[in-house]
């Protein structure tokens, strides 16, 4: 990977620029280094005291040392861990899709470890209620004054990393107590809201083959997830290395790596880097041709497609490539990003209808068609 960063052009300051905010060169000062108490004390005084350059260079140095004391415990699985970490970086959430036994909540468990992020586990079961996992207010006496009231009690949700374990076998209702939290990160219990600590996350996991007795997604809120991550199993030779690892008493000090403050920062970041517009239309027609029975829809995807991507998919495309870039230590996004990750990005927001079922023709394999299908313009940049 370069660690040279090209210094893009003056663009728009906001941090809440869309895909082609660039970073002026007024952002940039020199410092001396972009340590994780740098950062914290420019996000915490509100101030960009590390300028963008320094503060890309210290994102990528960030995701070498979290994958470096990821591979104390996590045997592969290198894609897998490069989305979970764009979507740290992002500041998205994502679903997590594999058989048992593939570390999918090692995964997450050890990745809040590693940045020191409070963490909660929520095993969905079909008797899990919504105030189960937002909290309740319960009656409360004052052992002094004899006198009662009502106390907010608050639920796992209240943390930084959620783990969403086997999301699909608890009913609808329970599901979407989990919306506002991933959406507006706050929680409102009895008509009172309740912000959540920052940075939040939200990973989900789900098992393929079990079926009995789940409950299925609904599409409004598949598609609040950045990523539908697919882990599958190992090769011979790694599978050997986790048996040897797991049935031996090696133990694993596990340091730490990015604080939550620079997560934050990172986000900020993140959102800065420019796109130049034929990779942000890339994103757009691509999306846009996920959608049967219009004008853009390949006849593949009449055929086949019931349903298919919404605006977020384009947004989660650019992000990603934004995170992507930056991560290989690029400060901008090309046309690989946006292809590297259609798949993640489209697999749960593509739904596929009864004669793609028939067929077993899968929405990757759509997705594969639709990337060769929209034509890659010149970039301009």
């Amino acid at each position: 990977m370069n660690d040279d960063f090209d210094t893009p052009g003056t663009g728009d300051d906001d941090e809440s620029t869309g895909a082609g905010g660039a970073v002026g060169p007024g952002r940039q000062e020199a410092v001396a280094a972009s340590t994780p108490a740098a950062v914290a004390a420019a996000v915490d005084d509100g101030e960009e005291q590390v300028g963008d350059t320094e503060l890309a260079r210290r994102l990528k140095q960030g995701r070498d040392e979290i994958l470096a004391q990821l591979r104390k415990t996590i045997i592969g699985q290198d894609e897998v861990l490069e989305q979970v970490l764009m979507t740290l970086f992002v500041g998205g959430n994502s679903i997590i899709t594999g058989v048992p036994g593939l570390a999918k909540t090692l995964i997450v468990q050890t990745m809040a470890r590693i940045l020191r992020l409070d963490f909660s586990r929520i095993q969905f079961t079909p008797d899990l209620m919504p105030a189960d996992i937002t909290g309740t207010e319960i009656i409360q006496e004052d052992h002094e004054t004899g006198r009662r009231s009502m106390v907010f009690m608050p639920g796992p949700i209240f943390s930084q990393i959620v783990l969403a374990d086997e999301i699909n076998r608890t009913p609808p209702k329970t599901q979407a107590a989990l919306l506002e939290a991933m959406q507006e990160h706050r929680v409102t219990v009895q008509g009172k809201t309740y912000e959540l600590d920052q940075p939040f996350f939200v990973f989900a996991t789900q098992n393929p083959i079990e079926l009995e007795g789940t409950y299925p997604l609904p599409e409004a809120q598949l598609d609040r997830f950045m990523f539908n991550i697919i882990i599958e199993h190992l090769d011979e030779e790694r599978e050997m290395e986790v048996v040897t690892s797991t049935t031996s008493a090696r133990k694993v000090e596990l340091g730490s790596a990015v604080s939550g403050e620079e997560l934050r920062a990172f986000h900020g970041l993140v959102r800065r880097v420019p796109v130049s517009e034929s990779v942000l239309r890339y994103a757009v027609r691509l999306v846009r041709r996920t959608r049967p029975n219009t004008e853009e829809s390949p006849d593949f995807v009449d055929q086949y497609v019931e349903y298919g991507g919404s605006v977020r998919a384009a947004q989660y495309l650019i992000l990603g490539g934004k995170a992507r870039a930056l991560m290989d230590g690029r400060f901008s996004v090309g046309f690989d990003d946006i292809k590297a990750l259609a798949r993640p990005v489209l697999r749960h927001r593509l739904l596929t209808n009864f004669q793609a079922d028939s067929e077993r023709i899968t929405s990757d394999d759509l997705i594969e068609r639709l990337v060769q299908s929209v034509p890659v313009e010149s970039s301009g940049m």
